[in-house]
């Protein structure tokens, strides 16, 4: 395991995110989304079964087994804790592994809007915080649990697979069960979870319709529930949450949704000039605006209903970015390349803001 540590090591002290272990193939580091391959001798077989051998726990091996892949968290002394994923590619193993940071980052180290400490204070409902794979939905969620352990007594409880970020008591009280380790699964975890007299109850993701429902179920009894789902944008993620239900079965929880859902935060990491990254990201707020078009099923109405919602907290891509731009962290290239109506946006870097979302809520 020494040549094993010694990748890791590099990998933590060059700044990457992620590392990529394959057989027979260079050790590929992702550093500031850009794959570098570094130098070192090439996997081999026998290398890379040894090392599966040694890191995976005793309650991922079954899980391997049948299922030829495995998320688990892999600690190492001194380097912090590993998110892992071992998974098969043409009869052989891989190893894809995101470094977790010891220290659970500050709303001010990740660059997130200060909207999202009101949105982590709220006493019930359902906040979602999407983005694509890699956008630091993880971080922000640990961010806001974090926001919540410093400032309030609360009982927390996660469901997480695999824990990532480990959370000392502060002010508040968390327990963190893992997948596998704690429970058999996340709908064992949540069947019994307000039986542990939860305040906040954190699910790691939205992944079928049983999490919705416990989450839905959760917020109507007066809990707070933080998630995260994939989605591209805020609006999309009621779409995403209702696909996971039966046809038959989404009208009804389309209106529990509106009830019961606070915000959605969506985030677009995007390159700085300083060539560090920073979150862009889309707030959501359930005003009553947004109730009503989520009960009456007027879902593309709700990006217009973000964009017009500046006075309720709420924020598009496009005005953040906007913002990003004036306040010199990145080049409007940058910008451009992320945003979700680059020829809007074009505009307003031109000084043309048109006031065409209230003309489609009209």
């Amino acid at each position: 395991m020494e040549l094993f540590h010694r990748i890791l090591k590099t990998a933590v002290d060059g700044g990457a995110s992620d590392i990529h272990i394959k057989i027979g193939s260079p050790v590929i580091f992702r550093i500031n989304r850009d794959l570098v391959a570094i130098e070192c001798p090439i996997p081999t077989a026998e290398w890379m079964n040894k090392v599966i051998d040694t890191m995976v726990p005793k309650h991922g091996r079954k899980r391997l087994e049948d299922d030829r892949e495995v998320d688990f968290s892999y600690y190492v002394e001194g380097l912090g804790r590993f998110r892992t994923n071992l998974f098969q590619q043409r009869g052989s193993f891989c190893l894809a592994m995101r470094h977790v940071k010891a220290n659970v980052p500050t709303f001010e180290q990740l660059g997130l809007l200060p909207s999202l400490r009101q949105i982590a204070e709220s006493q019930r409902g359902i906040v979602l915080v999407s983005g694509a794979t890699g956008s630091g939905k993880s971080t922000t969620l640990a961010a806001m649990i974090e926001h919540i352990n410093e400032n309030s007594k609360k009982h927390i409880i996660t469901l997480e697979d695999p824990i990532e970020f480990v959370f000392e008591d502060n002010q508040s009280v968390v327990e963190q069960r893992e997948v596998g380790l704690d429970t058999t699964s996340f709908a064992m975890g949540l069947k019994h979870i307000l039986r542990q007299d939860p305040d906040i109850i954190m699910i790691g993701e939205m992944r079928d319709a049983i999490s919705v429902a416990a989450a839905i179920n959760s917020a109507d009894t007066g809990h707070l529930v933080l998630s995260t789902v994939h989605t591209t944008n805020a609006a999309q993620a009621v779409s995403r949450v209702l696909e996971f239900f039966k046809a038959d079965e989404r009208e009804q929880v389309r209106r529990q949704l509106a009830a019961t859902m606070k915000a959605v935060v969506c985030q677009r990491m995007v390159p700085t000039i300083d060539g560090s990254m920073v979150p862009a990201q889309e707030i959501m707020i359930n005003t009553p605006t947004v109730r009503k078009l989520i009960e009456e099923n007027r879902l593309d109405k709700l990006p217009a209903a973000i964009e017009t919602g500046n006075d309720d907290g709420m924020l598009s891509f496009n005005q953040h970015l906007f913002q990003l731009v004036k306040d010199g962290k990145v080049t409007k290239e940058a910008a451009l390349a992320k945003a979700t109506n680059p020829q809007a946006l074009e505009m307003n870097f031109q000084g043309i803001f048109l006031d065409e979302a209230r003309r489609i809520l009209s």
